[in-house]
């Protein structure tokens, strides 16, 4: 008959290297997940920077009297803002409509500004 203390001995003794190799398979796993996790944030924060850098770009060439001055400012406006932000384009491409100046004294007019930019995101690595 087997003792109490010898079963508990053997059952406890019987996956001694169990937890090493669910840490060696796990651990790329749980690398992986969070370099995800990482990169993630950082798009997320990235085109929060864009989207706003938009609004300042659009803000400053509605205050301008003229088409041109309005593009020079919100050149100005997203170069601040996204160095202000801390985001660094690869490439980008920046486009102001100031088609509103062509309107009539006193009539509603828009200026919208589009970016796009592409992040490097190769350090994460």
């Amino acid at each position: 008959m087997i003792r109490r203390e010898e079963l508990l001995r053997r059952l406890v003794g019987s996956d001694g290297g169990s937890y090493a190799l669910e840490t060696a398979v796990l651990a790329p796993v749980l690398i992986v997940i969070l370099g995800l996790m990482i990169a993630f944030g950082r798009v997320t924060d990235a085109e929060g920077a864009v989207d706003s850098a938009a609004h300042a770009a659009a803000r400053a060439a509605s205050l301008e009297r003229d088409a041109a001055s309005a593009r020079s400012r919100a050149q100005d406006a997203v170069i601040r803002s996204l160095d202000g932000e801390g985001i660094t384009c690869r490439t980008s491409n920046v486009s102001i409509n100031t088609g509103g100046y062509a309107a009539g004294v006193g009539e509603a007019a828009t200026v919208t500004a589009t970016i796009s930019c592409t992040a490097n995101l190769s350090d994460i690595a």
